[in-house]
């Protein structure tokens, strides 16, 4: 092989690498925004089936038990816990190896 052939090899293997590249970034943007989706969704589902259950206790018993936490705030644990951050520096950025935040704790569990 030519010099000329191998850097036209190199050069067509650089391009290569660098379409596969951004496939897998477009890739692996899909597949965190289907997380995200997926996160909201169970909370979704979660919040429905705790509404449902209060109506049919409060039918049978005829009053409703106050849970500890908001509903908004119940969602905002259930984000956090899915590995999410939900206070004001980092809103819906992914919490790296699930480590605790001060500030989310904050704004779950603090007082307003």
């Amino acid at each position: 092989m030519a010099k000329r052939d191998v850097y036209e090899e190199l050069k067509n293997l650089q391009a290569e690498m660098l379409e596969m590249i951004s496939k897998f970034e477009h890739v692996q943007d899909e597949v965190t925004k289907t997380l995200e989706q997926n996160a909201e969704l169970k909370i979704e589902n979660q919040h429905l089936r705790e509404v449902l259950r209060s109506d049919h206790n409060e039918n049978i018993n005829g009053n409703s038990a106050e849970p500890q936490l908001s509903k908004s705030r119940q969602n905002l644990e259930k984000l956090y816990e899915e590995g999410f951050h939900v206070c004001n520096f980092e809103y819906g950025k992914r919490r790296e190896n699930n480590e605790p935040c001060a500030f989310c704790l904050d704004v779950i569990y603090g007082e307003r």
